[in-house]
């Protein structure tokens, strides 16, 4: 008889999750959704928490909360430290996590999003990582009604006349294998610059000496991303905005740039804050934690 009865709870509850009959397949198991909170909460946070503050930022009561932690405790998902009860994540998430790190393709995941960029911006963006001799266009999607850039896939960007180069040489620690060629090589470009002759460009936007070369590089940090106006092809602006990844790297630069003459190149313009938001949410969605 009990075991009627145990057969017959088990098949209701199947029952209740299953969708019905021209139910959405999206319907899922409403518990799961809930006990997820719990995670969601200690990973927004920056160490272990008590069962009440964990429980509060879950947004559930504390003996309901606990019921959901001692089945996570289980299975490796959650660990509680015998001395202070704090709450932790446990090696199960520790691996979930390092399995979806290992399987991230940011450019893949930005080469998706461009359609979107490119209709709502209406300019040619194209995304950018670090090469072998510095930051190199690896995708390119120009817009239909762009000026034509003569630029190329595999072309490196210099560091200090392109909104690429400029927010790599910002955003990049100069510490590393690749960091440290940085300085070096913002030197030999300064240096080639200051042989050119005059191109009758606004000399503004174009670093000469290593204190405007450092003035630059904080006013890029200090906006979020790299821009320029003229200074690498007469008539031309873009900006560079970078990702990150979880550990704070940065992983490639997102670019826009058009003709002067309908691209606004104003820091809170549209193109900016949409290249700016496009950035922001790849770099959430490896892992990146801003701030």
């Amino acid at each position: 008889m009990n075991h009627a009865r145990s057969s017959h709870a088990n098949e209701s509850d199947v029952t209740a999750d299953a969708p019905e009959e021209g139910e959405p397949q999206r319907a899922g198991i409403q518990s799961v959704e809930v006990g997820f909170e719990l995670l969601k909460a200690l990973s927004e946070v920056p160490g272990a928490l008590m069962l009440r503050d964990l429980a509060a930022a879950a947004g559930m009561s504390a003996a309901k909360a606990h019921r959901y932690l001692v089945s996570f405790q289980r299975m490796g998902l959650i660990v509680q430290d015998p001395l202070s009860n704090r709450y932790d994540l446990g090696p199960a998430a520790l691996r979930l996590g390092l399995a979806t790190l290992s399987r991230i393709d940011a450019v893949k995941m930005a080469r998706e999003r461009i359609p979107a960029l490119l209709q709502e911006t209406g300019h040619t963006l194209a995304i950018a990582v670090w090469g072998n001799q510095g930051p190199t266009m690896v995708h390119w999607a120009e817009a239909p009604q762009a000026v034509p850039v003569t630029l190329r896939l595999g072309d490196v960007m210099p560091l200090l006349t392109s909104a690429t180069g400029r927010c790599f040489a910002a955003f990049m620690p100069h510490e590393g294998q690749d960091g440290q060629r940085i300085p070096p090589m913002i030197r030999e470009e300064l240096a080639r610059l200051n042989r050119l002759p005059s191109t009758g460009l606004p000399m503004e936007d174009v670093p000469l000496t290593p204190a405007q070369v450092d003035a630059m590089l904080e006013d890029t940090r200090r906006h979020g991303m790299g821009r320029v106006v003229h200074s690498m092809v007469a008539g031309v602006g873009g900006f560079c905005a970078p990702v990150f990844d979880a550990q704070g790297r940065l992983t490639l630069g997102l670019v826009v740039l058009g003709s002067l003459a309908s691209l606004d190149t104003r820091w809170e313009g549209q193109p900016a804050q949409a290249l700016r938001r496009c950035a922001d949410q790849i770099s959430a969605d490896i892992g990146h934690r801003a701030g």
